[in-house]
C-alpha cells in the first residue's frame, strides 16, 4: 500500500492566537513542534483579511521546517507574489472567494482552464509542485490535466459528511475520481474534514493518495488529546 504523507494545517493556531493578540500560541514554533512530533508536512492557507496565517508568519515559518511547506490558496496577485518569494514546497490552488469562511468547492477546470494554465505555469518557473482543489466530478479531473498541474487535492466534505449514513457510497465516488486521476498521471491529495473516526477507512479505499492535509479536526483534538499524541493517532491511522 502506498505510503501516506501527513501534512498538517495550523490555521487554526493562529486563530486562537489573533483572538488574544500578541503571539501566544506562537504559530513557528507550532509548526517545528508538528514537525518534531512527526508531522511529514505543514500546510497553511493565508487569507486575504489574514483573520488566521499572516503572510508575516509565511516568511517566519520557511526557513524554520524541514519537511514539505504546503500553501494554499486563491491565487490573486498578492497570493502570487507571496509565493514567488517564499518557494515552498508545494502551492494547492483553491477558488476560495475573499469571504468564504472556509474552502467549501473545488475549481472548475474547464471554465478556468485558461486561468490555471496561466498560474501554474508561473509556480513551475519557480520550481514549485502545483495541487489544485477539485471535487470528485470527472469532467473536472479529466480536465484538470490540461492545467499542466502535478496533483489534485480531492475536497473531501461530502465524504466526511456521508460517512456515517452510508460510508461506502459516501467513499464510492472517490475511489473513482482517485483512479481516473492515476490514470492520467496526476498525484493526489486529499483534505476537508478528514479526521481519526473516518480517515482510515478513507486511506484503505483510496488508492494512489499521496498526501492529506488536515487541521481543523486535528487541532481539535489536541486540545483533548495534546498535540504530539494526536499526531501520531493521525500516522497511526494512515499506516
Amino acid at each position: 500500500m502506498q505510503m501516506t504523507r501527513l501534512s498538517v494545517n495550523i490555521n487554526k493556531i493562529a486563530t486562537i492566537r489573533n483572538a488574544r493578540g500578541g503571539n501566544n500560541p506562537n504559530v513557528s514554533k507550532a509548526a517545528i513542534d508538528c514537525e518534531n512530533f512527526g508531522a511529514e508536512g505543514i500546510t497553511i492557507h493565508p487569507r486575504p483579511d489574514e483573520r488566521h496565517i499572516r503572510y508575516s508568519d509565511v516568511f517566519d515559518i520557511k526557513p524554520n521546517i524541514k519537511t514539505e511547506f504546503n500553501i494554499e490558496g486563491y491565487p490573486n496577485k498578492k497570493f502570487m507574489d507571496l509565493v514567488a518569494k517564499v518557494k515552498p514546497t508545494q502551492v494547492t490552488l483553491v477558488p476560495d472567494s475573499p469571504d468564504v469562511l472556509t474552502s467549501n468547492a473545488g475549481w472548475n477546470t474547464i471554465k478556468n482552464k485558461s486561468l490555471l494554465q496561466e498560474i501554474i505555469s508561473e509556480l513551475k518557473k519557480n520550481n514549485i509542485r502545483t495541487s489544485i482543489f477539485i471535487d470528485t466530478n470527472l469532467d473536472n479531473i479529466n480536465n484538470a490535466v490540461y492545467t499542466g498541474t502535478d496533483r489534485i487535492e480531492l475536497y473531501t466534505e461530502p465524504y466526511a459528511a456521508n460517512y456515517f449514513i452510508d460510508k461506502e457510497k459516501a467513499i464510492a465516488p472517490f475511489i473513482i475520481a482517485a483512479e481516473a486521476a492515476n490514470k492520467l498521471g496526476l498525484g493526489i491529495n486529499a483534505g476537508h474534514d478528514l479526521d481519526l473516526l473516518n480517515l482510515k477507512y478513507f486511506k484503505q479505499k483510496v488508492q494512489y493518495l499521496d498526501e492529506v492535509s488536515i487541521g481543523h479536526a486535528l487541532i481539535s483534538d489536541a486540545l483533548y488529546l495534546g498535540l504530539e499524541n494526536t499526531i501520531q493517532l493521525y500516522l497511526r491511522e494512515l499506516k
